[in-house]
């Protein structure tokens, strides 16, 4: 009876003690909840979920896997082939037109003209913020009105202009070889190496880079990864004279890049570089606007690589021969579903409208909203070409790539090109089959179009 007594006695002061326990127990989580950093909060999203937005133009590509190389056994033994997986992206739905690399051309002349401008009138050169504080390093404004018509601003625009001995029938114009694009790139290969890597214990870089002009500097420090590029950027209007022998296209080169009746037509005589160049500006200009608006949403345009172009072509069929799904080049009515050389230069087969390109979007697109994946133009991808490329790249994001030097030899400068064009026959246009180009080199019938890569599942998408 006492030790019953002794047990109901002490009974009620543990019970306190657990509820003690307990108590301080809670205050400590939901301390920890308020004050610890590492719960999912960023300044950015505030706890809310992500939704990327989608770019303007692009469609987007899941994730997956598809086998990478020849699509019957005729070809089988030319190439091998390979399972490979791809990250998600987003691509254009066409290939990026006369229009929109006008718009490229534009801005490079009229910052180049601002340039020149500020040297003499200040106002075209921003120093401060709008709050009077100083910028780091001066920047043009793009608000002061620029009239190319001024008297005023004759004298300084005149380095733009061609010299009189230049001129045709004394037609006053701008110098297109003045169009010069200067750019920032980072060599994450050479930074990746371990011989590159910062040493915390001296506080220092002990290994050496290659730069663009081919010369071995010793590392100084992080800037010595970050390349700087000057790209002319107008396109080679004379490919269409000088891709084709005994062959009159005098008119093409007059008037395909500039006129607007080619507003909607695949751009073509650019090089590689000129392409990369184009999706550096492009990458710029989105963020640029993006930080204005104090948004998180950044992109990076880049070329495809090799891979990433053959997988959105396939649209998700695993051993599809063409773009469109099918071992035919014909639809049910026998017409042919791409711009290419049918016949033995027949080239008007395929369409009465045009004997060489035909405006973006003329044909059906594939399962991904892709149009003009075969045909058309051939187009540049990122990947350098290498005949057993499938044998060594990566079966996760393969992509062989070379950043080659000028004094390299001429087999170090070439460049995948996918799709086939429409001086090609039909072997061009299926998935499988690879070509090349040079880097430096620019065709009638090669154009390119831009990625973005994505790190959100196709849910997550802001429509």
């Amino acid at each position: 009876m006492q030790v019953c007594v002794f047990k109901l006695a002490r009974a009620p002061y543990f019970m306190r003690l657990n509820y003690s326990c307990l108590l301080v127990c809670c205050l400590l989580l939901f301390s920890a909840c308020e004050k610890n950093e590492l719960v999912q909060y960023t300044a950015s999203n505030k706890n809310k979920p992500y939704f990327e937005p989608v770019p303007f133009g692009m469609s987007y590509i899941q994730r997956g896997t598809i086998v990478v190389g020849p699509d019957d056994e005729i070809y089988q033994e030319h190439g091998q082939a390979k399972r490979v997986s791809v990250e998600a992206f987003w691509m254009d739905e066409t290939e990026i037109t006369n229009n929109e690399y006008r718009q490229f051309v534009y801005w490079v002349r009229d910052s180049i003209a601002r340039s020149l401008l500020a040297d003499q009138f200040p106002e075209f050169m921003l120093t401060e913020t709008d709050r009077g504080e100083p910028l780091d390093y001066p920047r043009l404004n793009w608000d002061e009105p620029l009239e190319w018509d001024n008297p005023d601003f004759e004298e300084a625009l005149q380095p733009l202009y061609l010299d009189a001995d230049n001129r045709v029938l004394w037609e006053r114009g701008i110098d297109a070889r003045k169009l010069i694009y200067e750019y920032q790139w980072v060599d994450y290969q050479q930074a990746a190496k371990r011989a590159n890597s910062y040493n915390y214990e001296t506080q220092s870089y002990n290994g050496t880079v290659t730069d663009i002009d081919g010369q071995v500097k010793p590392i100084t420090s992080r800037s010595s990864f970050v390349f700087r590029e000057s790209t002319p950027i107008y396109p080679d209007t004379l490919c269409w004279v000088r891709d084709f022998t005994y062959s009159y296209n005098d008119p093409m080169t007059q008037k395909y890049f500039s006129h607007v009746a080619f507003d909607d037509y695949p751009l073509v005589g650019v090089s590689w570089k000129q392409a990369k160049a184009f999706c550096q500006w492009r990458t710029n200009e989105y963020n640029q606007y993006q930080h204005r608006l104090n948004s998180v949403d950044v992109f990076d345009y880049r070329l495809p690589t090799e891979v990433e172009w053959e997988y959105a072509a396939r649209a998700g069929e695993e051993r599809n021969l063409y773009p469109w799904g099918n071992y035919y080049i014909r639809n049910q009515m026998g017409c042919f579903i791409a711009n290419f050389k049918p016949r033995r230069g027949n080239y008007v087969a395929d369409s009465k409208q045009s004997t060489t390109t035909m405006p973006v979007g003329s044909y059906a697109p594939n399962n991904k909203r892709l149009y003009d994946m075969a045909g058309n133009v051939a187009e540049w991808t990122s990947s350098a070409f290498h005949e057993s490329g499938y044998e060594f790249m990566s079966d996760f994001n393969p992509s062989v790539e070379y950043n080659a030097r000028p004094d390299d030899p001429p087999v170090l400068k070439r460049k995948v090109i996918r799709g086939g064009s429409w001086k090609d026959i039909g072997y061009f246009l299926r998935n499988g089959t690879r070509s090349f180009e040079y880097q430096d080199t620019a065709k009638s019938y090669i154009g390119f179009r831009c990625v973005k890569t994505s790190f959100v599942d196709e849910f997550r998408i802001n429509q």
